[in-house]
């Protein structure tokens, strides 16, 4: 599934192609043809994503609303000289926009297919999603400490925590995987258990690595000296493309001490960490009493 730095580009290439621009709107799938003929001719006011939704804005104060699900695309063309070198539909197209106007950005037309939601709403029902989205890195208006309140009260492992859409919004596999192992975070280790200066240093690291995600349009989390070049290893091949410590990388060696990299199910996906980098977590008690049965020092007194 798209993580949340995809769709923030998606919404940035369609307000580039589209935004101000009247369109011609059409379902040549049929599933959403009447929506599409109230869209027709209308104007493209902008567009803007929260997590892994996308809202399309059209004058009116109407959205359409697109979460793309699993196997989802919205494939945007920008640029061309004019209408008829927009090509025939090809597949089962749910939604098509072109452009129908004279402007120096030239015809763009962008075209939906497999997404589990392609709807027509008004801003109330678009307010009702973004109110059920916890706090998304990419968002200039996120507020971090949203998603600090539910994390540090919940028993419930933070590798699970950080893929709840509601406790926070964008973040998928992974980004998962890779942000707790940039901080050395073992993915089962429960959410009251972090400390405030680990999140915000993990929302800091989120902050910086989805917006790289949408500027370079892939995932890259390793830092310059566990790079390819820098290590004389050969580049990862996978089709999620980018450079990563675990994500994908069972029984692999870790970039950092050489451990196989493990995987479990986590809450029905996948979930990857480094043993050694990523301790088992235990609580300062735990160890405290661990210590106090095996040092000899503290044994039954004469």
């Amino acid at each position: 599934m798209p993580e949340g730095h995809t769709l923030r580009k998606l919404a940035d290439d369609l307000a580039a192609g589209f935004a101000g621009r009247r369109v011609r709107a059409t379902s040549p799938q049929g599933r959403f043809g009447a929506d599409a003929a109230l869209l027709d001719g209308s104007r493209v006011v902008g567009a803007d994503s929260a997590g892994k939704h996308l809202f399309l804005a059209f004058e009116g104060e109407v959205f359409v609303h697109v979460h793309l699900g699993l196997i989802g695309q919205f494939d945007v063309h920008t640029g061309l000289a004019g209408p008829a070198d927009v090509p025939v539909p090809v597949g089962a197209v749910r939604l098509r926009l072109v452009t129908a106007d004279d402007d120096p950005r030239g015809t763009a037309y962008a075209d939906l297919r497999g997404a589990i939601v392609c709807d027509l709403i008004g801003p109330e029902k678009r307010d009702a999603v973004l109110a059920g989205l916890g706090p998304d890195p990419l968002r200039p208006d996120a507020d971090p400490d949203r998603a600090w309140r539910r994390i540090q009260r919940s028993d419930r492992s933070i590798g699970d925590l950080l893929m709840d859409q509601k406790v926070l919004a964008g973040v998928g596999n992974v980004y998962r995987a890779e942000v707790l192992f940039r901080h050395r975070i073992h993915p089962l280790r429960p959410g009251r258990t972090l400390r405030v200066g680990q999140w915000r240093a993990m929302w800091a690291d989120l902050v910086e690595l989805m917006g790289e995600g949408v500027r370079s349009g892939r995932i890259d989390t390793v830092r310059p000296e566990h790079t390819p070049e820098a290590m004389g290893r050969d580049p990862r091949r996978d089709d999620h493309g980018g450079e990563v410590y675990v994500y994908r990388r069972t029984a692999q060696p870790c970039h950092v001490c050489g451990a196989g990299v493990r995987t479990a199910d986590l809450a029905g996906r996948n979930v990857f960490w480094c043993p050694k980098c990523q301790p088992v977590f235990r609580s300062r008690a735990a160890v405290r009493s661990a210590h106090q049965h095996t040092d000899p020092s503290r044994g039954a007194r004469p």
